[in-house]
Formats: C-alpha cells, structure tokens, sequence
C-alpha cells in the first residue's frame, strides 16, 4: 500500500499551495433536483463532483468545498441563508451532509448519521429543520435542528413491504410536517418535538401501484402532486391522506413523470424522462403547452414566483424558460460524457476546443461559452489539434478517421479513410501545417502528407506494439516523440522516417513533453512515476513518484521550461518545478480522474478536463 501523502512528500508538503479555482464548465445534469434558484433570484446552485457550484446569472461562480466524494442532492432553505448537501461514501461508511452559510459561503456543520448515500434533503419553512433522507443501503429518515446543527429523531422511511424511499417535500407553512415517496410508498410525516419523535402516515391510492419520482407541495398545503414513472401525476389530500385524482388518462408521458413546479395560478409545470417539459392548465392534466429540450428533465425550478423558470436535464443542459412565451434558451451547456483532450489555438488563451464521445466543442475561455459543437453520432474523437495557420481543427477518431474542421463554422473539410486499423488514438501536425502525424490502436505511426487539396501517406513507422497515446513534434519538424501504452516512447527523424532513439519503461505511458529546448522530455504513465530524459541517447535524468494513487494521465510544460503540470487519477492537478522536481501548488476539484490539461498560452490559465466530462480553469501560479 501507498505510504499517507505526509510521508511520501515531506519537503513538498510544506511548500505546496492551494491552486486558486477561477471557472468550471459542467453541470452534473443525473442528480434530481440538482438544480436550484436561489430565493434572490440571481444565482443557480448545483452540483458538480465533490463541489457546490454557486453561478450568479451573469456568470460569475463561487464554490463550496467540503465534500470527500461526490455530491448527492442539494437543498436551499426557503430564507435562502443556507444550502445543504449530501454526498455518496463507500459501502457501510458515513455520508456526511454539510450546512453551509449561503453569504459567507462558509461550512457551518457537518452532519453525519446517514451510510451510503443522502438521497434527498429538505428544509422546514422558517428555517427550523433540515429533513435528510438516506439511499437505499440506509432507508432512514432523519430530521436535524439548524439552530443546534443536531439530530433530533429519525425512523425507516419505509415499511419493509414497501420498496424505497426516494424524494422529499417539506410543507410550506408548517415546519412540523413533511412528506416522502418512492417505490411503492407515499407518506405524511409529522414531528412531534417535545417527545423527540416522528409518526407517519401511509398515503391510499387504492389500486393504483406507483413508483414517485417527485414531490410537489401546494402553498397552502391542503394537497400535494407526485410524478410517477408510469407518465402520470396523481394528486393527494394531505389531510384525509388519500388520493383525490390523478392523470393524463390516455397522453401518459412515455419516459415517466421526473421533476414538477406547481405555480401560484393552480396550473402545473411537469418535465419527462422524454425531455418534454409540458405545462398543464390547473389540474386537468391537459397539456396547453410543450417544448422539447435535450435529454431528459431532472430538475425544474422556479425563479422567485416569476415570470420565469430554469430546467436541468441529463445531458447536461441548463434552459431557461419563460412562461408567456413557453419557450426554451439553453444558458449552460457542457460535456456530459468523458473528455478524452483539450487544445488552444497557437498564440491566444481566449479560445480553446475539447472533445468527447461522438463531439468536438469550442468555448471562449473568458465566459466559460460554447461558440461551436461539431458532432459525429456514435463515434468517439480521441485527440484534436489546432492546425498552426488556424484554418482545420484536425481530429482522430475511434472508426480509424481522420477528420478535419473550420474552426468557425465547424464544416467538415476532409476525411482521411482508414488512417489506422484499430483507431486513431493520436495526432499531432508540423507547424508548417504541410505533415500530420497520427498515431493508432494497433500502434502503428502514420505521416500524413496534406497539400491544398490533397492528403497522401508520406511513411509508416511500425516499431510500437500497443496504442499509441501521445505525440509531440519538434519546432523544426524534423523529429517526433511517440509515447505508448507498450511501455516504449521512441524519438523518430521525420526526415529520413527512422527510429532514432527509444526509451522503455515499466509502464503504460500516457503523455510525453518536450522541454522547450529539446534536450530532454518528460514523460508519465501508469507507474505514477514522472521521468527526465535527454533527448540525446535515451538516458534517464530523474525519476519522481508524481502520484499516491493512480496514473498520470496528462502532463503540459511552460514555454519557458520553468514548470510543468500533471494531472491524473487522483484527481489533482500538480504544478511542479522543472529544475527542483518539487510541487509548488496542488488543485483540488475534479471529482473524476483528469485526462488531459493543458497551460494556455501567455500562461495566464491552466485548463484540465475530466472523465466525468467537467472542465475546470485555474489560475496559472507563477505567472510574472
């Protein structure tokens, strides 16, 4: 086993800081609920692994760190002076809820009873209680006082017959009383403070078999929606706890029921599993309006009592959507798949392009926005790269293409046809744009000849027996460094297409540098293990354990030499100084393992990308 980080690092552990968060583009778009506006009616809270993401409506974001794993659900009490979340832990392990202080964005306490999972929370509508619910490894209840940030009781949230329970709703004028649903159950809970107890009742709803998805509570509390997965809503009396009605009889939503907003007029917002968003006047479950969003709907929310309303959806997506016209304007997108590379043109940090299963997408680094998605359906782009004169994206893809793009309008402008057997895994292109070089599964490295209207292959160097990963070309195009999952990175003379040296190693290496004087590279893999080369004959320089845990998956080098960053499966990004070997600073806050990054240039950014398909900017440290 790994040795604890304070003994692995000594000399580093004092000398490391913090790696300031400037932006994150993601949205985790599978939490229900994820999504919501704060009563001031100018900030969206949701969350995006281990972090809360507060992201003011005119772009600005502040973060809330505290969370060991990733976060589970969010709640905003109805005051607005604090959030909740609740996280997923190992089997049989605590899950902590965090109070946090929504102005000093501060943790006020950590609450920890629920094993497993927090599945939903709630606040009492004077800020009294916060109501957690744990998964389905826990299958309580617990109620909490803010005040004393102590649990007060708790119970099963459901009977043994029944199946789960899975959502929440606090009632809106009594912070006595609350209601749970789920597989099979709905149930009206009521506190009773002075015995440190909670009763609950069992809902009716006669023949009918449900699984709830959602809670919608009215202002009044003489009744309350649930959204189901068979594609209806039934609709309950919160006194006599039975069913009062329920619909669409026939236009059942075919992909269930998954998020409701209930508004002051009586009519009902519903979003599907389909992706429809439907609004139904009063409760006749007749829909009056409709729009059809991207993926399906899991968090609806409202802006104050407003004329407006936010949905979340699967893909990643934040709409905003006003009432009198019902119609969609999508504010926030991301990638909801993992980000396989990340690249910016030569010479400015204002743009830089990603790619991921089946798209390539171009973002202005200053407001975090897409200006241009490129998307090959079933397909996955492995690496993409800037052309030097700004004219193509370049990219290589999973079906053994090469394929390549304006930058402006994203129009395909050649195809190169089985580049490589197994996929093209790699690619890379000399400055005067006249060469590509590509790399493949079988590991083959392929020179690629490309004239105004033509692309020919210049020369196969077959030495590689595993795919290759990364590629690096000299400033003077006359010599590439391949690196390889064969545990071999060779150094080729793009001149006469030979080998000119090989380094081996006992690793499946991911990424390789050249030092910006091209005497030596860097290299790093799956052996954790960051190694110093000279160029020269192969030699090794140094070797540093770069990780605890994991591979290192990416690595980029200032271009001055000075410093280098990795990034990998333990989530952090690195800075480290080239002379010394030691971390300067440490980045926390990608909740899933990084694949690449990269320092812009001007070095004012570092942008790293994710397998959980978030990006995150952080200020570049040691900028002059």
């Amino acid at each position: 086993m790994a040795a604890p980080r304070q003994d692995a690092e000594p000399e580093a552990q004092e000398l490391e800081q913090e790696l300031e968060l400037q932006a994150v583009i993601g949205f985790n778009g599978h939490i229900h609920a994820g999504l919501t506006c704060h009563p001031d009616r100018e900030h969206l809270i949701y969350p995006l692994g281990c972090t809360v993401i507060i992201e003011n409506l005119n772009n600005s974001q502040s973060f809330l760190h505290g969370h060991t794993n990733n976060v589970s659900c969010v709640a905003v009490s109805p005051s607005g002076h604090y959030i909740a979340s609740g996280q997923v832990t190992f089997m049989g392990f605590k899950a902590d809820i965090i109070l946090w202080d929504y102005e000093k964005k501060e943790l006020l306490a950590r609450l920890s009873l629920h094993k497993g999972k927090v599945e939903k929370l709630a606040f009492s509508p004077n800020d009294l209680y916060l109501v957690s619910l744990g998964g389905q490894d826990d299958g309580n209840v617990v109620v909490w006082s803010i005040a004393k940030r102590d649990a007060i009781c708790g119970s099963p949230a459901s009977a043994q017959s029944a199946g789960n329970a899975t959502v929440l709703a606090f009632s809106r004028c009594r912070d006595e009383m609350f209601v749970s649903a789920g597989n099979g159950t709905i149930r009206v809970w009521e506190l009773d403070l002075l015995n440190r107890k909670i009763r609950s009742t069992e809902c009716q709803t006669g023949q009918l078999k449900r699984v709830i998805t959602c809670i919608m509570m009215a202002d009044d509390d003489s009744y309350f929606y649930v959204g189901t997965t068979s594609g209806d809503i039934l609709k309950l009396n919160t006194k006599s706890k039975l069913m009062s009605d329920y619909g669409p009889m026939k236009d059942k939503f075919s992909q269930g029921v998954t998020a409701l907003l209930l508004l002051k007029t009586g009519d009902l917002v519903v979003g599907t599993g389909g992706g429809i968003i439907a609004l139904f006047k009063g409760s006749n479950y007749k829909s009056i309006k409709k729009i059809q969003v991207q993926g399906g709907v899991t968090s609806l929310t409202l802006r104050g009592q407003g004329h407006q309303f936010f949905a979340g959806t699967e893909e990643s997506q934040i709409y905003r959507i006003n009432f009198a016209e019902f119609k969609e304007k999508c504010i926030a997108t991301c990638h909801n798949e993992a980000i396989n590379d990340i690249i910016f043109p030569l010479g400015t940090s204002d743009l830089f392009a990603t790619c991921s299963k089946s798209d390539i997408r171009v973002w202005h680094t200053p407001e975090n926005r897409e200006l241009l998605r490129i998307t090959i359906p079933n397909m996955t782009c492995h690496a993409i790269e800037f052309m030097r004169d700004g004219k193509s994206i370049i990219s290589a893809w999973n079906d053994g293409k090469i394929r390549a793009f304006t930058p402006e309008t994203g129009r395909l402008m050649y195809v190169i046809d089985n580049a490589h057997s197994l996929g093209v895994t790699a690619i890379a292109a000399t400055s005067d744009c006249k060469r590509i070089i590509s790399g493949g599964g079988e590991g083959q490295v392929r020179v690629w000849e490309i004239g105004q209207n033509t692309r020919k292959l210049g020369g196969v160097l077959k030495e590689h027996i595993s795919a290759v990963s990364c590629i690096k070309i000299k400033k003077n195009n006359l010599e590439c460094i391949t690196a390889s999952l064969d545990g071999t990175c060779i150094i080729w003379d793009l001149v006469r297409l030979i080998r000119n040296q090989m380094i081996l190693a006992h690793t499946l290496f991911q990424c390789v540098c050249y030092h910006p004087e091209e005497f030596q590279i860097i290299t790093s893999g799956t052996d954790r293990n960051i190694g110093w080369w000279e160029v020269f004959d192969g030699s090794v320089i140094r070797e540093l354990e770069g990780s605890v845990k994991g591979s290192i998956n990416g690595m980029d080098i200032t271009s001055d030499g000075t410093h280098f960053v990795t990034g990998g499966d333990d989530h952090l990004v690195k800075v480290w100084d080239y002379d010394t070997g030691e971390v300067t600073h440490v980045g926390v806050g990608h909740s899933g393992s990084i694949r690449r990054l990269k320092i812009c240039p001007g070095n004012k950014y570092i942008v790293s990308v994710s397998a959980d398909g978030a990006i995150l900017r952080w200020k570049y440290p040691h900028s002059h």
